[in-house]
């Protein structure tokens, strides 16, 4: 398909929708809903952050292909990604960025390998829904990609944001 004709690719995050219970105390009451959370894939090496909802289910187009183990050197040579699980809330302002966990992934395209913890993917999405910042493990250019990243997304979203999230992506420079 000429480029002309293909559609524009659509980078929304996921919004909150209507509480899922819908007041009712019945089954599923204190379940935790995937409405509000959308994972965006950092390519360090191109410098680019995206949202992927294929990621939410490691199938991604990044991950696609790509069989993944815990062991490191499956891996060698690889490229280096940031899985980051992002979480919106709502205030009566509008939206903002509520949660936030990065996990690490290693592609090695050629192998056909990968390195991530699926463990780590999980949990670190549980903080990321529970409203929690869990940043540290990103390098301070990956920092700069999501911080531009979530900026050129929404500004306002990004001002309506807490100070702690701000603080976690603040430039070293």
């Amino acid at each position: 398909m000429p480029d002309e004709q293909k559609p524009k690719q659509k980078i929304g995050f996921t919004i909150i929708k209507n509480d899922p219970t819908d007041g009712h105390k019945g089954y599923g009451i204190g379940s935790l809903s995937l409405e509000n959370v959308s994972p965006v894939i950092v390519d360090v090496e191109e410098g680019v952050a995206r949202v992927e909802i294929g990621a939410m289910h490691a199938r991604s187009d990044t991950e696609r292909g790509i069989k993944f183990t815990t062991n490191r050197e499956d891996s060698a040579g690889g490229k280096p990604y940031w899985l980051v699980w992002v979480t919106i809330d709502q205030l009566p302002e509008g939206p903002y960025y509520a949660g936030m966990a990065s996990c690490e992934m290693v592609i090695n395209r050629e192998k056909r390998r990968g390195y991530k913890l699926l463990a780590d993917h999980v949990n670190r999405m549980d903080k990321s829904m529970k409203r929690k910042f869990m940043l540290e493990n990103l390098d301070e250019r990956s920092k700069d990609i999501l911080r531009d990243f979530l900026k050129s997304h929404d500004e306002q979203m990004w001002e309506r944001s807490p100070e702690e999230l701000k603080q976690a992506l603040a430039s070293s420079d």
